[in-house]
């Protein structure tokens, strides 16, 4: 454990139960923002009125802000590639406020880090900041955020915001480069988004001021979305042709609300169709989630990606993980990404089904983790992606019994054992080759293998204890890990230990495979050193078959080698070791041939 880490537990801010420590504290922030978006210019500006509580037990004499549109600043260092057309100034900062005094500008800024010096902040006292920001939304180069087309932007990451302070880092002066993720604090919203009359809004939480926006017709279809498991149709394209929807004003300005977020994005558009229906997500208190799709009528997928997205959240609600779908909607909106932000999804449009029903609900997914978990998505992407990849891999199959999902199996099973894989604990932001096998395949395989080893039952129990000490709070790896041996009540270290913490790769392979009478024998060999299921099909002479599991927990002891006795009455014609979850870097001694 490293030191900083071991710090936290030791001051008793996290526990070894698993459970946060009786000194856990973390910081929270209120967010009041009034933005407005000029889709002829792209300029994004408004003003925010910030209180931040200090609840660490520190006095702080600094605060650092987050400036992520900064990724497209001219200066800024960057792992991706942008379009110079998108090359721009930066965020521009005025007014900047704190408790009332005016700071000199500018502050000093370094890529999306802002650091700025505060009056003291004593532990339980809490700050007020006032700042108005404006910059230029990405046209060309669309990185989770950005034009489009010409009458659809998403906006996310638009505002400035205080940075995570936490037991462990202090400060997460960690810059945004583009590749990593996010980490921030729950924090309550309340923002006004102001764009032209003739544009819809969709954003992070509630509309409170619907009458105020849409005329009556879609107000009465809003609500009937809201109570149905039916598909209703918000916006079609004759709406939009007619152009009556919203109020008939040069600008509209929608007022949203969320609490205890850990961000807010929101999307606009003129020609977009919306489709919206809902499922009920909590049988006791009989809530119900609406799910939203808004999107370009020319992308057809996008008409079954709202069923796709509802089954998904019924799926998570009631079968895995089986935890209540916590916001009151979910919004799927065509973009140009691949990504979620709390109840927002940016998703482009695909050709192909399976990859439309993949996306939709591994993106939709997310909003547990690591929304709903507040993990730390830019060192331990993992803790997130890892989750969204083995949910994908359920929930597909029951959206389309056809699917096999086997998402990231092939670059796992490639570059594993190979100087460029890394430990899945290796910190997220420090790696380039092995991100996305470590962030993706490979926890989601750790996770599906103490599933499979405890049983459905016991697994999610587990999973239950973590998330109800962790949501709304900041988990970091060794509190899921210490979480989960203890509400099962196996000590499972000799696991973490080998997938996450170790280099090492899976390779099983057939030794030998003998029949005496009626009595069949299969001799499996671990060459590898990480512990992976066994999966055994016997072929019959007669073309039958007889399958043999076996979970991880063969192998805890340390053992090396495995004889897998089974009842062959008829003669054994052959026998393949492996499944589509069984990672393995050769497969040639994976099929046994009897002569």
């Amino acid at each position: 454990m490293p030191v900083n880490i071991k710090k936290a537990y030791d001051k008793n801010s996290r526990a070894y139960s698993g459970a946060p420590g009786n000194k856990y504290w973390q910081n929270k922030a209120g967010y009041d923002i009034q933005v407005a978006f000029d889709p002829v210019t792209n300029k994004v500006s408004g003003a925010e009125q910030i209180v931040y509580v200090n609840n660490s037990p520190d006095t702080l004499r600094d605060v650092n802000f987050k400036l992520f549109p900064n990724l497209f600043q001219k200066e800024t260092i960057r792992s991706m590639t942008i379009s110079a057309d998108d090359l721009n100034d930066g965020v521009a900062i005025k007014n900047l406020r704190v408790n009332g005094t005016e700071k000199v500008l500018p502050p000093r800024i370094m890529g999306t880090n802002m650091p700025l010096s505060v009056p003291e902040l004593y532990p339980g006292d809490s700050m007020h900041i006032d700042l108005n920001f404006s910059y230029i939304l990405n046209e060309n180069t669309h990185i989770r955020t950005g034009s489009i087309d010409t009458g659809a932007y998403f906006m996310a990451y638009f505002f400035p915001r205080i940075a995570v302070y936490d037991d462990i880092n202090g400060w997460d002066r960690i810059p945004y480069t583009g590749a990593q993720e996010f980490y921030n604090d729950f924090s309550n919203f309340r923002v006004a988004i102001t764009v032209p009359g003739n544009y819809q809004v969709w954003a992070t939480g509630d509309l409170k001021n619907t009458a105020e926006v849409y005329n009556d017709k879609y107000l009465q279809r809003i609500a009937a979305a809201e109570k149905s498991n039916d598909i209703i149709t918000v916006i079609d394209s004759t709406d939009i042709r007619a152009g009556n929807i919203t109020k008939n004003n040069a600008t509209n300005t929608w007022r949203f609300e969320a609490a205890n977020v850990t961000d807010f994005a929101f999307a606009c558009s003129n020609h977009y169709m919306w489709n919206a229906t809902s499922v009920e997500v909590d049988a006791a208190t009989k809530r119900r989630t609406r799910v939203d799709v808004a999107f370009n009528a020319a992308h057809a997928d996008f008409f079954d990606v709202v069923r796709y997205a509802r089954i998904t959240v019924d799926k998570m609600s009631h079968y895995f993980p089986k935890w209540p779908f916590p916001y009151n909607h979910e919004t799927v909106f065509d973009g140009l990404d691949q990504m979620e932000y709390p109840m927002m999804v940016n998703d482009n449009p695909l050709a192909d089904k399976a990859q439309a029903i993949e996306l939709t609900d591994h993106e939709v997914f997310h909003t547990l983790f690591p929304f709903y978990m507040g993990t730390n998505e830019t060192m331990y992407a993992w803790m997130d992606e890892g989750w969204a990849t083995i949910g994908e891999w359920i929930i597909s199959p029951l959206i389309d019994s056809v699917i096999v999902d086997d998402y990231g199996m092939l670059p796992y099973n490639t570059i594993a054992g190979k100087l460029q894989d890394l430990p899945i604990m290796t910190p997220s932001n420090q790696i380039t080759e092995a991100y996305m096998t470590n962030s993706y395949p490979k926890p989601a395989l750790g996770y599906l293998y103490v599933k499979d080893m405890l049983g459905d039952s016991l697994f999610l129990k587990a999973l239950h204890y973590y998330m109800a000490q962790w949501n709304g709070k900041h988990p970091q790896p060794y509190d899921f890990f210490y979480c989960m041996n203890t509400a099962s009540g196996k000590n499972m270290d000799w696991f973490w230990k080998s997938w996450f913490f170790d280099n090492g790769y899976p390779d099983l392979g057939i030794a030998q495979v003998t029949q005496n009478g009626k009595q069949g024998k299969v001799d499996i060999i671990s060459k590898g050193t990480k512990p992976v299921p066994v999966d055994v099909t016997i072929l019959f002479d007669d073309n039958s078959t007889f399958k043999i599991h076996k979970s991880i927990a063969c192998w805890e002891k340390g053992n090396k080698t495995l004889s897998l006795a089974f009842p062959s009455p008829k003669k054994i014609k052959k026998v393949t070791l492996g499944s589509t979850w069984v990672a393995d870097i050769n497969k040639a001694d994976n099929v046994y041939e009897v002569k």
